[in-house]
């Protein structure tokens, strides 16, 4: 796993590096960086919810197959696998994006909690102690603003996630779970930001705002599919 982050960490240190040569302003290279990283993973995200809103879509089918079949588990995934083929619907597709965006989170996660590990230019060695706004060395933590900002951002990214989720029956089983993680994770975030390097609180806070743009933007995507998939059964 730890060559896996390297293999990222080390890239994406050249991209830092190279932001930062054009700017030379660590907390704005920052803000850049974390926007190009997340707009280059928006396609995953879409399709993350594009199969959200697919499995959402075929659930009263899956439901009925499911009384159909319950005592006959092979042959009820023999119709499973009809209906998705049927239905042109991946059952992995929802998956496969949280899959490709983990090792590229956690390679980002290193490379921003000890940047000198992954960048061997000189200048960035002096880059992560500048100060930014409030902040007098960006190597250092925040111990509340960034922090507690991190965390509401979380919050609301959360929510939002929830809500697009909601109609899946499998989601609709682990409610409680989430209900319960949609408080404990910003919660999480405060306490973890009060002891990282405020450049990567920077990055999560940063992060989180592109995030909640891209889920507006995902939500009218789905709300679209939703009302495309109603005049289909109408006609």
């Amino acid at each position: 796993m730890q060559t896996i982050i390297g293999f990222i960490a080390v890239p994406l240190g050249w991209l830092l590096s190279f932001i930062y040569g054009l700017l030379n302003d660590y907390g704005i290279t920052l803000i850049i960086f974390t926007v190009l990283v997340k707009g280059c993973l928006y396609p995953l995200y879409a399709a993350q919810i594009k199969s959200t809103a697919g499995m959402a879509d075929i659930q009263p089918k899956i439901q009925a197959l499911q009384r159909k079949y319950a005592n006959d588990k092979e042959t009820l995934n023999v119709k499973m696998m009809e209906l998705y083929k049927e239905e042109k619907f991946n059952p992995m597709g929802g998956c496969l994006p949280m899959l490709i965006q983990m090792p590229i989170i956690f390679g980002l996660f290193a490379l921003l909690r000890s940047p000198m590990h992954y960048i061997s230019s000189d200048s960035m060695l002096l880059a992560i102690h500048e100060s930014f706004l409030w902040i007098m060395d960006l190597s250092q933590p925040d111990l509340w603003i960034l922090p507690i900002a991190a965390g509401i951002t979380t919050f609301i990214s959360f929510n939002q996630t929830q809500s697009q989720q909601q109609g899946n029956s499998m989601n609709n089983q682990m409610a409680p779970m989430m209900n319960m993680m949609k408080y404990l994770f910003p919660v999480m975030i405060v306490w973890m930001g009060r002891s990282f390097p405020a450049g990567l609180t920077i990055y999560w806070f940063v992060g989180n705002l592109v995030q909640i743009a891209f889920n507006f933007r995902l939500n009218k995507l789905r709300k679209k599919m939703k009302e495309g998939t109603n005049k289909k059964r109408k006609k």
